[in-house]
């Protein structure tokens, strides 16, 4: 499929690369970036310290691609081809255009649905964690419980995070307020035969948790720590019922002191 690629210039063909590569499988999250974005040189400013085969890789998306390379380094210039783009596209899709487009396809629900039950199947958002390239798979946003989910599909779970950004999703609904949706305080309530788990209990649990993980902690250091209910434990353990309790010499000095008054007063 990529061996046909060739420098035609005929209006027919310009967008030949990118009408490709948008429509194959795995590529549903991209929208096609306009050709006057992919040659203006303001729009791509640094990305020729990022992308190996930078000039080549650009010729290849805007199709004017006329080197006889062999398949090898054919290769690498595809991938970095779709690197590039992957780049661009992050950048393109806050602007005017791009945000409109994305719009259209979040519309349609191209991204998936949220799989929450309680946001019945709200539609999603693609977005990154992190602005720079291999560092983050791409996840799925959804504006209802705002929390961030895995791509169902292995293909899509691959994609880079920063051909998004971390900024798209947030720009998307400052620029259409209305369609960012009511949030709700419904939650999952847990139930045993139709009465609610008691909150109390389900905190105590995770305190005893929480406990049992911190004294594992601390003997991994060789740090015995008791807490103080274990420690009255073992003092009551060690009293021994049948000793004559002997008073504390102050309070015996206490009590002379208090019959000398009584004394004196006498």
């Amino acid at each position: 499929m990529m061996e046909d690629f060739n420098s035609e210039t005929d209006s027919d063909y310009t967008s030949y690369w990118r009408d490709w590569f948008v429509s194959s499988r795995g590529n549903e999250y991209f929208c096609e970036i306009d050709e006057d974005y992919l040659t203006d040189r303001f729009n791509l400013t640094g990305l020729n310290t990022e992308v190996p085969y930078y000039q080549y890789a650009l010729d290849l998306v805007t199709d004017v691609f006329d080197l006889d390379a062999d398949d090898d380094l054919r290769e690498q210039i595809e991938k970095s081809a779709r690197h590039l783009y992957g780049l661009v596209h992050a950048r393109y899709i806050v602007t005017t255009r791009g945000l409109a487009k994305m719009l259209d396809k979040y519309k349609k629900c191209d991204f998936g649905k949220c799989p929450r039950v309680l946001c019945d199947g709200h539609a999603l958002l693609p977005m990154g964690q992190a602005d720079i390239p291999n560092m983050n798979t791409v996840k799925l946003y959804c504006p209802k419980c705002e929390d961030i989910y895995n791509p169902k599909s292995s293909r899509h779970a691959s994609i880079d995070g920063a051909y998004f950004g971390t900024s798209f999703h947030s720009i998307l609904f400052q620029v259409y307020p209305a369609l960012n949706p009511e949030k709700s305080m419904r939650r999952f309530e847990p139930r045993i035969y139709g009465f609610k788990v008691h909150a109390a209990a389900a905190l105590a649990r995770w305190q005893d948790g929480m406990r049992e993980d911190l004294g594992a902690r601390l003997a991994e250091y060789d740090i015995h720590h008791r807490f103080i209910e274990e420690s009255d434990s073992d003092d009551d353990d060690a009293y021994d019922y049948g000793e004559e309790i002997v008073p504390a010499k102050s309070e015996k000095v206490a009590g002379d002191a208090a019959s000398g008054r009584m004394d004196l007063g006498n």
